[in-house]
């Protein structure tokens, strides 16, 4: 292909080109890289096999679970085609964190043979090694797609390992990351800046703004922000209201994806292990934010976050995220039926319920932006009430000037 043509793609289009023509590498080339290699190599047509692990072809396999069999209103075919490009770069990249050529030699009391592959550069695979998985994201077979099920399925029934202290489960949880990445790449079409100030190690606290008004889809799309699109793959241990850990067979299903509840112990024992800890302070008054005041950040608690942040040590990431609060867009809301939620759940704390119009969530184009960490002071992990409401404030405002950007730089919603 022409090289001046190749220099006017984007780098979405040439690592979609590259992986059609099977360069290796390609997810961490940079744009004049990938130009550079596409230059001198043949790229197979768009409708040819390129892939010799399934022989499907490209619009086949374009996404596992994200190639829907029909078209959703405000996704273009370009859309389409970033997705699948960006899923094979992740593919690509989560595929270096596994040893296919060496298998766990775990074997149960029953005498059943793990067969998962090992970690790169141990001799045991994620369920089975040093406990790890519990905050690095790994795919355990090393690749993410219905084609791992049936191994992942096997360990679910044989009950072949342990889930950690929080209730994740690793088996469960990448299950979860596999069918989700079809919201984050194919329908929400989750773009993500700033990701460089996660830390790879160790723990933070990120505080981000909320919004949903039916399901905490910011909460998913935060988790896989980070696994997503960090250079070391990790888990968010997101904390959930109350109604999420009453509900039944939803509570386990959430604490098995690797969430937490929202209680300041489970917080600081998560901040103690290294963990990441997302936090949504604007609490049920943000989730139930109605759409005249969308975007409009709300007093964060009473800034217990940055007191659990400053005792553990950990810097806070502020996240600004556009599209959960326009996915179910609240027409109104109702204290009535607050209170008639509260009669079946006493503990619940929900004073409005939002009212949208729409059951299924609208195909908002989401901007996910990570601020430079707050780093902890000096004062030996102390803040007083009114230091807490300070550093809160200071978060806010500085979530409120990302997301005021954002917007202010958007075209369409869609």
């Amino acid at each position: 292909m022409n090289r001046d043509t190749l220099e006017l793609m984007r780098k979405s289009e040439l690592i979609e080109l590259a992986r059609r023509a099977r360069i290796r590498g390609r997810s961490t080339m940079t744009k004049a890289e990938l130009v550079e290699a596409l230059a001198s190599t043949r790229v197979p047509p768009s409708g040819t096999s390129s892939d010799s692990r399934t022989g499907a072809s490209d619009d086949a396999q374009s996404h596992n679970f994200g190639g829907l069999p029909f078209t959703l209103p405000g996704v273009s075919p370009n859309d389409r085609a970033e997705a699948r490009a960006r899923r094979a770069a992740l593919e690509d990249r989560l595929s270096g964190y596994v040893d296919q050529s060496e298998h766990c030699p775990w074997k149960s009391i029953e005498g059943h043979p793990c067969g998962l592959p090992v970690v790169a550069g141990t001799n045991r695979c994620g369920l089975h090694g040093d406990g790890a998985i519990s905050d690095r994201a790994v795919p355990l077979t090393g690749t993410l797609g219905f084609s791992a099920w049936p191994a992942l399925w096997r360990h679910l029934t044989l009950a072949t390992y342990d889930v950690d202290p929080f209730g994740l489960d690793p088996v469960v949880a990448e299950m979860a990351w596999h069918v989700l990445n079809g919201l984050y790449y194919d329908y929400f079409r989750v773009e993500v800046d700033g990701i460089e100030h996660v830390p790879t190690v160790g723990g933070a606290v990120l505080v981000a703004n909320h919004g949903g008004a039916l399901l905490p889809y910011d909460g998913a799309m935060l988790n896989l922000a980070v696994m997503n699109e960090l250079e070391v793959p990790r888990r968010v241990r997101v904390m959930a209201t109350e109604i999420f850990n009453m509900l039944p067979s939803i509570s386990h299903l959430y604490r098995k994806v690797g969430a937490t509840y929202a209680a300041r112990e489970d917080a600081r024992e998560i901040l103690r292990r290294g963990h990441l800890l997302g936090v949504f302070p604007e609490g049920e008054r943000g989730f139930m934010k109605p759409v005249w005041e969308a975007y409009r950040v709300g007093r964060l608690g009473r800034g217990g976050f940055a007191e659990l942040a400053e005792e553990a040590g950990v810097p806070i990431i502020p996240v600004a995220i556009v599209g959960a609060e326009e996915v179910h867009p609240a027409v109104m809301v109702s204290k009535r039926l607050a209170g008639l939620v509260r009669m079946f759940f006493p503990e619940q704390r929900v004073e409005e319920i939002a009212l949208s119009l729409n059951l299924l969530p609208l195909p908002i184009k989401w901007r996910i932006r990570f601020l430079p960490p707050v780093l902890p002071g000096d004062r030996g992990g102390r803040l007083d009430a009114l230091d807490q409401l300070e550093r809160s404030e200071e978060i806010r405002n500085s979530i409120q000037t990302a997301l005021d950007d954002i917007l202010a730089k958007r075209r369409t919603a869609f």
